[in-house]
C-alpha cells in the first residue's frame, strides 16, 4: 500500500501509551502505525530521538473579538498561524450573540470571520448574553449546527452577565438538546461594587484589577454554578479557573460524583499577582479575568492537574497590544487612568504547549498527562474525539514533532502572535516544536511556519449522547 508521508522511528505519545513506531499518513488521515512501514515512494521524515504526539486542541480562544472599545489584535489569520507554531492544530473560539439578536446571527458572524483565514481547524462555542424564555429554543438549532456548547457569564454586569434564573433555564435546555454550559464563574455584582469603591478612592493602578476581584468571588460563583448544574442535572464546564478556593469547590463536586469539569490556563500556573506590581503601567500587560493570584496559589493548580480535578489546560487567548496598537486598534493604554478600562486579556495561543512541555521536562507532569490535558481530554469533552486528540488509524493526521534536546526562549521578538509583548518574555523552556501537520498538510517546518494557503476547516462537533 502506498502512503503520502511516513514519520519514521519517532517516540509516539498518547494520553495512555508511549512507544516507538512509524506513522503513515494518507489523504489527511493516519493510515497505519507500525515498525518498518514500507515507504514505496512516500515522503519520509526521520523522527528518531524525537516525540510525536497529537496536535493540541485549545478550547478557549478569542480571535477578532470586540471588547471594551477595541478589538483583539489577533484575528483568525494571525491567531491560527501562532497556534500552529505552538503545536496547536485545532481551536474552539467564541461566537458572541448581540443583545436583542438571535444566537444564530452571532454564530454566522463568526463563521464569516474565520472562513478562508484559519490555518488550523476551528469550532465555536456560543456566548449567550440575552436569553428570554422565547429564545431558549434557538439553543437547539445552535447544537444542530455543530456548536453544542454555550458560554454564560456570572460577571460583567450590563455586558455579558446573566442572572441565576436565566442560567438555570439555559441549563435545563441543554439537558434536552445535549449541549454543554461553559461558565465564567465570578460574582460580578460584588466585583462591580469593589471596582466602583476603588475608583472613588482614587485607586487607578492596574493592580487594583486584581484587588477588586478576590479569590472568594470566584469560589462563591463556582459553588453557585455547580449547585445550579446539580439541580438541573447537567454537566458543567468551568472556564479559566484560577483560584485554589474555586478548585476546592470543583474537587468536592467531583468527589460526590457530579459531572463537573474545569480548565485552567498557563498564566495561572506561571505568573502571579507580583506581576501587577511591576513599575509604571507594566502591570496592565497582565490584566485578565480572573486575575493573576498570589504566589503559591499555582501549587494547588498543578496538583489539580495531576489529580484530574482539572481536566484541561487552555489559553483564554485574548490579545491586546501594550505600546503599539496595530491596524489602528487601541490596546491596554485605554486604561492608563482607570484600571477598569484596561482591555481584559493576554496572549498565549502560541506558548501553551511549550510551557506545558517544560512542565514535563521538570517532572511536574508526565508526558502522557501532557497529551491528555492539551489534546485528548478537550477533544472528548467537546465532541471531537477520536477524530482529534488521538494518534490512531482513521484519526485526522494532526501531528506534532518535538525535539526534547533543544531549548526555546519565549519572546515578543520571535513569536507569531500579533502583539508587541509576551507575558513570559525571556523564559527559556525545554523542548522545541519542530514540525506540525494539520490533516496531513505540513504547516510548520524546522520550527518555522510554511507558506501554505489557509486550509483550516470548521469542525462540526457532536452533542452529548447522554
Amino acid at each position: 500500500m502506498s502512503y503520502d508521508l511516513i514519520l519514521k522511528n519517532g517516540t509516539i505519545l498518547t494520553s495512555s501509551d508511549t512507544y516507538r513506531a512509524d506513522i503513515a499518513i494518507e489523504k489527511g488521515k493516519v493510515a497505519a502505525i507500525g515498525r518498518n512501514l514500507p515507504a514505496d515512494g512516500a515522503e519520509t521524515i526521520e523522527a528518531r530521538e524525537k516525540y510525536v504526539f497529537p496536535g493540541g486542541l485549545d478550547v478557549h480562544t478569542h480571535l477578532d473579538m470586540p471588547f471594551g472599545g477595541t478589538t483583539t489584535a489577533d484575528d483568525f489569520a494571525t491567531g491560527s498561524l501562532a497556534a500552529a507554531c505552538g503545536g496547536t492544530t485545532s481551536i474552539i473560539d467564541f461566537a458572541i450573540q448581540s443583545r436583542g439578536e438571535s444566537l444564530l446571527k452571532g454564530l454566522e458572524a463568526w463563521h464569516k470571520k474565520a472562513q478562508g483565514k484559519s490555518i488550523v481547524d476551528y469550532a465555536f462555542h456560543m456566548i449567550a448574553v440575552d436569553l428570554p424564555e422565547g429564545r431558549l429554543k434557538e439553543m437547539d438549532q445552535v447544537v444542530k449546527e455543530g456548536s453544542p456548547s454555550f458560554k454564560l457569564f456570572m460577571a460583567y454586569p450590563g455586558v455579558f452577565m446573566l442572572d441565576d434564573a436565566t442560567i438555570f433555564r439555559a441549563m435545563l435546555r441543554t439537558r434536552e438538546n445535549g449541549g454543554m454550559i461553559c461558565m465564567h464563574a465570578e460574582n460580578g455584582g460584588v466585583i462591580d461594587v469593589l471596582v466602583r469603591k476603588a475608583l472613588a478612592e482614587g485607586k487607578s493602578h492596574p493592580k487594583y484589577h486584581a484587588l477588586t476581584r478576590p479569590m472568594t468571588a470566584e469560589a462563591e460563583a463556582t459553588r453557585r454554578a455547580i449547585a445550579l448544574a446539580e439541580m438541573a442535572e447537567v454537566p458543567l464546564y468551568i472556564v479559566h479557573l484560577s483560584a485554589a478556593d474555586a478548585l476546592k469547590e470543583v474537587r468536592l463536586a467531583r468527589e460526590r460524583g457530579l459531572p463537573i469539569y474545569a480548565e485552567t490556563c498557563p498564566q495561572y500556573l506561571y505568573l502571579s499577582y507580583e506581576d501587577y506590581e511591576r513599575p509604571g503601567f507594566e502591570g496592565a500587560k497582565f490584566v485578565m479575568s480572573p486575575p493573576l493570584r498570589p504566589k503559591g496559589n499555582e501549587k494547588h493548580l498543578w496538583e489539580g492537574l495531576r489529580q484530574n480535578w482539572l481536566q484541561v489546560v487552555s489559553t483564554d487567548h485574548c490579545s491586546f497590544c501594550f505600546h503599539h496598537p496595530k491596524d489602528g486598534k487601541p490596546g491596554k493604554e485605554l486604561g492608563k487612568k482607570d484600571f477598569s478600562k484596561i482591555p481584559n486579556g493576554a496572549p498565549g495561543i502560541e506558548t501553551r504547549m511549550p510551557l506545558l512541555w517544560d512542565a514535563v521536562a521538570r517532572g511536574e507532569l508526565t508526558p502522557n498527562r501532557f497529551v491528555e490535558l492539551t489534546s485528548t481530554a478537550p477533544a472528548k469533552l467537546f465532541g471531537l474525539y477520536p477524530r482529534k486528540g488521538a494518534i490512531a488509524p482513521g484519526a485526522d493526521a494532526d501531528l506534532v514533532v518535538l525535539d526534547p534536546r533543544k531549548n526555546r526562549t519565549l519572546s515578543a521578538k520571535t513569536h507569531h502572535m500579533n502583539v508587541d509583548y509576551n507575558p513570559y518574555e525571556g523564559k527559556t523552556v525545554r523542548g522545541a516544536i519542530e514540525e506540525v501537520w494539520v490533516r496531513g498538510r505540513r504547516v510548520v517546518r524546522a520550527g518555522k511556519p510554511v507558506a501554505n494557503p489557509p486550509h483550516g476547516n470548521f469542525l462540526k462537533r457532536d452533542p452529548r449522547s447522554n
